[in-house]
């Protein structure tokens, strides 16, 4: 699926007259078939706002104090910091049965699915304009069918774009700056190309086939063969 979205927004769109169209992160809970539960009482505002307290305050003098100042590095230690945060404020559930459901996507659609998707339409010469670049369709000839047709751009972490048709990937390439892209042949100079080439038969010498030609022998029946 591709929504029109606020890039910025998290859980609902507030512009006027957009309040039904889904962020990135509501997106992104359809596809994976989560419900989305919103903290609509103080009091659970309140755990959320302890949870984030603690990451942004807890978790930044933790990094500090170990000198840690880069992603990777930070990367690294969150399992210690989960474990130890775990270790000395988790509270057992009353039902302890695991209610996890089996992730039923591979790798691949989870970073599809987990990063930024746009919708947008193909031009006739199969192009897409994305965040000041210009990308192609590559390895559909001359791509009539997919002229005018709606894709999904996504956007990855890593800045990756990835164009998707109808869930598949298509192959593209990513125009040079001011370059122009490969003509994409219409009706017109279908037409013309089919007016040169019988041009070029009309001006060919007449050919007449050798003597000993097959078009030059008569009808022969195989005398053994049946008739009818």
């Amino acid at each position: 699926m591709a929504y029109y979205s606020d890039r910025y927004s998290v859980f609902r769109v507030n512009r006027k007259g957009a309040e039904e169209r889904p962020t990135q992160f509501s997106r992104a809970l359809l596809t994976l078939d989560i419900a989305g539960i919103h903290a609509g009482s103080p009091q659970a505002k309140g755990r959320v706002e302890r949870a984030n307290r603690t990451f942004q305050d807890r978790l930044v003098k933790e990094m500090r104090l170990r000198g840690i100042d880069g992603m990777a590095a930070g990367n690294a230690y969150l399992p210690e910091f989960m474990a130890d945060f775990n270790r000395r404020f988790a509270v057992a559930p009353r039902n302890p049965a695991d209610a996890h459901r089996a992730v039923l996507h591979d790798d691949r659609e989870l970073d599809l699915i987990l990063c930024e998707q746009h919708a947008r339409k193909l031009t006739k010469g199969l192009t897409i304009s994305f965040e000041g670049d210009t990308y192609q369709v590559t390895g559909h000839g001359k791509g009539y069918r997919l002229r005018g047709a709606s894709v999904t751009v996504c956007k990855g972490y890593d800045g990756a774009v990835t164009v998707l048709r109808d869930g598949r990937e298509l192959p593209v390439r990513l125009l040079g700056e001011g370059g122009e892209p490969p003509p994409v042949e219409g009706g017109k100079t279908v037409r013309s190309r089919v007016d040169r080439a019988k041009a070029a038969q009309r001006s060919r010498r007449d050919w007449k086939p050798a003597p000993d030609h097959p078009w030059r022998r008569g009808f022969q029946p195989d005398a053994g063969a049946p008739l009818g």
